[in-house]
């Protein structure tokens, strides 16, 4: 299993857990995937790619994914900042 669909396994997981889950587009997913693993190895942390890195320790710890924000975001919007984690579709 590569990092990435390592990764995208144990967000899908975390998912579910919260009752959302990931979003149904696969390259969005992917994309938000490398993006994080890229951040990793850059910096140590998977930051959200989606968001500024201020090098400040304690604001950075806001934007590790997931990020604090992702709950209050999926519950409005409908999906994260980044479009990984969206609501689930009533069917």
């Amino acid at each position: 299993m590569t990092n990435t669909n390592k990764f995208i396994e144990e967000y899908r997981e975390y998912a579910e857990k919260q009752g959302f889950s990931l979003n149904p587009d696969k390259r969005i997913v992917e994309a938000v995937a490398g993006g994080l693993l890229n951040r990793e190895e850059k910096f140590g942390q998977k930051y959200c790619p989606c968001r500024k890195i201020t090098g400040d320790k304690e604001e950075d710890k806001k934007i590790i994914c997931p990020c604090i924000f992702h709950l209050e975001e999926v519950k409005v919007d409908g999906k994260c900042l980044c479009g990984l984690f969206v609501k689930k579709m009533i069917r």
